[in-house]
Protein backbone atom coordinates (compact mmCIF):
# COMPACT_ATOMS: atom_id res chain seq x y z
CA UNK A 1 0.00 0.00 0.00
CA UNK A 2 2.98 2.19 0.69
CA UNK A 3 4.81 1.57 -2.65
CA UNK A 4 5.32 5.09 -5.12
CA UNK A 5 5.49 2.27 -7.88
CA UNK A 6 2.47 1.07 -7.19
CA UNK A 7 0.66 3.97 -6.67
CA UNK A 8 1.84 5.22 -9.88
CA UNK A 9 0.57 2.55 -11.65
CA UNK A 10 -2.56 2.72 -10.30
CA UNK A 11 -2.84 6.19 -10.74
CA UNK A 12 -2.17 5.88 -14.49
CA UNK A 13 -4.46 2.78 -15.01
CA UNK A 14 -7.07 5.00 -13.48
CA UNK A 15 -6.47 7.52 -16.19
CA UNK A 16 -6.15 5.54 -18.84
CA UNK A 17 -9.68 3.84 -18.25
CA UNK A 18 -11.31 7.07 -18.02
CA UNK A 19 -9.88 7.67 -21.43
CA UNK A 20 -10.71 4.63 -22.77
CA UNK A 21 -14.83 5.40 -22.15
CA UNK A 22 -16.81 7.98 -23.16
CA UNK A 23 -17.55 10.80 -20.46
CA UNK A 24 -20.75 12.64 -20.59
CA UNK A 25 -18.84 16.09 -18.08
CA UNK A 26 -22.19 15.13 -16.32
CA UNK A 27 -21.51 14.76 -13.25
CA UNK A 28 -22.89 14.07 -9.31
CA UNK A 29 -20.94 14.10 -6.22
CA UNK A 30 -21.45 13.07 -2.94
CA UNK A 31 -19.78 11.57 0.47
CA UNK A 32 -19.87 8.43 2.36
CA UNK A 33 -17.55 7.06 5.08
CA UNK A 34 -16.09 3.92 6.25
CA UNK A 35 -15.45 2.85 9.72
CA UNK A 36 -11.81 1.61 10.88
CA UNK A 37 -13.29 -1.09 12.88
CA UNK A 38 -16.32 -3.36 12.83
CA UNK A 39 -17.07 -2.05 16.15
CA UNK A 40 -18.39 1.33 14.89
CA UNK A 41 -20.96 2.05 12.06
CA UNK A 42 -20.66 4.99 9.69
CA UNK A 43 -24.93 5.09 9.52
CA UNK A 44 -25.25 4.86 13.63
CA UNK A 45 -22.97 7.42 14.41
CA UNK A 46 -24.39 11.14 14.67
CA UNK A 47 -20.73 12.66 14.74
CA UNK A 48 -18.56 11.06 12.12
CA UNK A 49 -15.26 12.28 13.12
CA UNK A 50 -12.04 11.75 14.69
CA UNK A 51 -10.02 8.39 14.42
CA UNK A 52 -13.19 6.07 14.08
CA UNK A 53 -14.28 7.12 10.56
CA UNK A 54 -12.89 7.72 6.78
CA UNK A 55 -14.35 10.12 5.01
CA UNK A 56 -14.77 9.30 1.31
CA UNK A 57 -15.59 11.42 -1.40
CA UNK A 58 -16.58 10.73 -5.12
CA UNK A 59 -17.37 12.71 -8.29
CA UNK A 60 -18.91 9.93 -10.58
CA UNK A 61 -20.04 10.29 -14.34
CA UNK A 62 -23.64 10.16 -14.78
CA UNK A 63 -23.63 8.59 -18.08
CA UNK A 64 -20.63 5.87 -17.79
CA UNK A 65 -20.94 5.38 -13.86
CA UNK A 66 -17.44 5.85 -13.64
CA UNK A 67 -15.68 7.91 -10.69
CA UNK A 68 -13.55 11.01 -12.59
CA UNK A 69 -12.66 12.34 -9.35
CA UNK A 70 -12.46 11.20 -5.07
CA UNK A 71 -11.10 12.00 -2.09
CA UNK A 72 -9.99 10.43 1.26
CA UNK A 73 -9.84 12.61 4.61
CA UNK A 74 -9.76 11.78 8.18
CA UNK A 75 -10.61 15.66 8.68
CA UNK A 76 -13.93 15.83 7.47
CA UNK A 77 -15.89 15.63 4.66
CA UNK A 78 -15.05 19.17 3.22
CA UNK A 79 -11.77 17.90 3.13
CA UNK A 80 -12.52 14.97 1.01
CA UNK A 81 -14.35 16.99 -1.59
CA UNK A 82 -11.27 19.62 -1.88
CA UNK A 83 -9.12 16.48 -2.99
CA UNK A 84 -11.83 14.71 -5.23
CA UNK A 85 -11.96 18.16 -6.89
CA UNK A 86 -8.09 18.49 -7.18
CA UNK A 87 -7.77 15.29 -8.58
CA UNK A 88 -10.71 16.12 -11.36
CA UNK A 89 -8.68 19.15 -12.58
CA UNK A 90 -5.38 16.81 -12.80
CA UNK A 91 -7.04 14.14 -14.43
CA UNK A 92 -8.55 16.67 -16.81
CA UNK A 93 -11.87 15.84 -17.19
CA UNK A 94 -14.31 18.25 -18.68
CA UNK A 95 -17.14 19.68 -16.58
CA UNK A 96 -20.43 20.60 -18.04
CA UNK A 97 -22.88 20.17 -15.38
CA UNK A 98 -22.40 18.94 -11.50
CA UNK A 99 -24.98 18.16 -8.44
CA UNK A 100 -23.61 18.09 -5.17
CA UNK A 101 -25.97 17.53 -1.78
CA UNK A 102 -27.10 20.55 0.34
CA UNK A 103 -23.91 20.79 3.13
CA UNK A 104 -22.33 21.82 -0.48
CA UNK A 105 -24.67 24.37 -1.54
CA UNK A 106 -22.21 27.76 -0.58
CA UNK A 107 -20.81 31.18 -2.51
CA UNK A 108 -17.01 28.64 -2.31
CA UNK A 109 -18.31 26.06 -4.44
CA UNK A 110 -20.25 27.90 -7.31
CA UNK A 111 -17.03 29.92 -7.58
CA UNK A 112 -15.03 27.27 -7.61
CA UNK A 113 -16.16 26.20 -10.47
CA UNK A 114 -17.63 29.26 -12.45
CA UNK A 115 -20.25 29.98 -14.74
CA UNK A 116 -19.49 27.80 -17.53
CA UNK A 117 -20.23 24.57 -15.37
CA UNK A 118 -24.63 24.09 -14.89
CA UNK A 119 -24.22 23.64 -11.08
CA UNK A 120 -27.83 22.13 -9.74
CA UNK A 121 -27.63 23.47 -6.10
CA UNK A 122 -30.46 23.47 -3.21
CA UNK A 123 -29.26 27.33 -1.65
CA UNK A 124 -29.38 26.92 2.25
CA UNK A 125 -32.23 29.09 4.48
CA UNK A 126 -29.57 31.43 5.55
CA UNK A 127 -28.41 32.82 2.16
CA UNK A 128 -28.05 36.68 2.06
CA UNK A 129 -27.24 38.18 -0.79
CA UNK A 130 -28.37 36.94 -4.39
CA UNK A 131 -25.16 37.50 -5.65
CA UNK A 132 -23.95 34.58 -7.59
CA UNK A 133 -26.66 32.30 -6.98
CA UNK A 134 -28.49 34.33 -9.91
CA UNK A 135 -27.70 31.70 -12.84
CA UNK A 136 -29.13 28.43 -10.00
CA UNK A 137 -32.01 30.52 -9.26
CA UNK A 138 -32.97 31.30 -12.63
CA UNK A 139 -32.75 28.18 -13.65
CA UNK A 140 -34.68 27.00 -10.80
CA UNK A 141 -37.89 29.40 -11.34
CA UNK A 142 -37.49 28.43 -15.12
CA UNK A 143 -38.67 25.19 -14.86
CA UNK A 144 -38.80 23.54 -10.76
CA UNK A 145 -39.09 20.25 -12.17
CA UNK A 146 -36.61 19.50 -14.83
CA UNK A 147 -34.32 21.19 -12.20
CA UNK A 148 -34.82 19.07 -9.33
CA UNK A 149 -35.20 16.13 -11.95
CA UNK A 150 -32.04 17.24 -12.85
CA UNK A 151 -30.72 17.27 -9.04
CA UNK A 152 -32.03 14.33 -7.51
CA UNK A 153 -29.12 12.19 -10.39
CA UNK A 154 -27.13 12.40 -7.39
CA UNK A 155 -28.87 8.88 -6.01
CA UNK A 156 -26.40 7.38 -8.23
CA UNK A 157 -23.82 8.08 -6.13
CA UNK A 158 -25.57 6.42 -3.58
CA UNK A 159 -26.00 3.35 -5.47
CA UNK A 160 -22.18 3.55 -6.65
CA UNK A 161 -21.51 3.53 -2.58
CA UNK A 162 -23.61 0.59 -2.01
CA UNK A 163 -22.40 -1.32 -4.70
CA UNK A 164 -19.00 -0.88 -3.40
CA UNK A 165 -19.13 -1.30 -0.23
CA UNK A 166 -21.49 -4.60 -0.67
CA UNK A 167 -17.95 -5.86 -3.08
CA UNK A 168 -15.52 -4.77 -0.89
CA UNK A 169 -16.64 -4.26 2.36
CA UNK A 170 -17.75 -1.34 4.70
CA UNK A 171 -14.42 -1.33 6.99
CA UNK A 172 -10.94 0.46 6.31
CA UNK A 173 -8.74 -2.29 8.07
CA UNK A 174 -5.43 -0.23 7.10
CA UNK A 175 -4.61 2.04 10.27
CA UNK A 176 -2.07 4.25 8.23
CA UNK A 177 -3.34 7.61 6.37
CA UNK A 178 -1.47 6.99 3.21
CA UNK A 179 -2.45 3.28 3.53
CA UNK A 180 -6.14 4.06 4.05
CA UNK A 181 -6.00 6.22 1.28
CA UNK A 182 -4.21 3.72 -1.30
CA UNK A 183 -6.99 1.09 -0.04
CA UNK A 184 -10.30 3.73 -1.08
CA UNK A 185 -8.61 4.73 -4.60
CA UNK A 186 -8.21 1.24 -5.27
CA UNK A 187 -11.59 0.45 -4.90
CA UNK A 188 -12.65 3.41 -6.96
CA UNK A 189 -10.15 1.79 -9.56
CA UNK A 190 -12.22 -1.74 -9.01
CA UNK A 191 -15.73 0.29 -9.57
CA UNK A 192 -14.52 1.89 -12.68
CA UNK A 193 -13.56 -1.68 -13.80
CA UNK A 194 -16.82 -3.05 -12.82
CA UNK A 195 -18.61 0.04 -14.44
CA UNK A 196 -17.48 -0.59 -17.93
CA UNK A 197 -19.70 -1.51 -20.61
CA UNK A 198 -18.44 -3.77 -23.24
CA UNK A 199 -19.30 -3.25 -26.81
CA UNK A 200 -20.78 -5.63 -28.55
CA UNK A 201 -19.68 -4.63 -31.90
Amino acid sequence: YSDPEVKLALHNLFVLLLKNEEGSGDLAGDGTGYSVSVENHYRSDPKKYGKKFVHFFSLIDLASGMYVGCGMSRMSEWDAFSKAVAMLKRVGVAVKSLRLDKYFSTRKVIEMFGRSVSLFLIPKKNVARIGVWADILNRMGASPVDFLSEYFHRNVCESGFSSDKGRFGRVVRQRREDRQQMALFSNAIFHNIYAIRINPK
